[in-house]
């Protein structure tokens, strides 16, 4: 993570202890209606924070594969099409873009019989 998501993931979770502080008081002194809101908006900064550390982690992924493809002498492009090469499952999976699984791959799954 980068010093602007680290900021980010700080407001978040100050935001969310305020949420929740206000939750705690709302049950002692409010309406139970209030302290149930306050605790579910507590837990949205706490969701932004996970997704913060993902975006990283992804960011951190595709700086690696960058890196990588520089130094063994192709492009990047190459490295990310060979990644995604690599990742795909079966050959119908792949030419099917995505709709249908070969019977022997690990993804696929018997339809149902039943009218749907």
């Amino acid at each position: 993570m980068n010093c602007s998501s680290r900021l980010l993931c700080l407001l978040y979770v100050t935001t969310s202890g305020g949420l929740a502080w206000t939750s705690i008081l709302e049950v002692r002194y409010g309406p139970m209606w209030a302290a149930c809101l306050f605790a579910a908006a507590s837990l949205v900064p706490v969701i932004a924070v996970v997704r913060e550390t993902v975006i990283g982690e992804q960011r951190r992924i595709l700086l690696d594969l960058i890196a990588r493809a520089s130094r063994g002498g192709g492009d990047a492009a190459d490295a990310i099409v060979r990644a995604e090469l690599d990742s795909a499952c079966c050959e119908r999976w792949w030419t099917s873009l995505g709709t249908e699984h070969e019977m022997t791959c690990r993804h696929w799954m018997p339809h149902s019989s039943s009218a749907a």
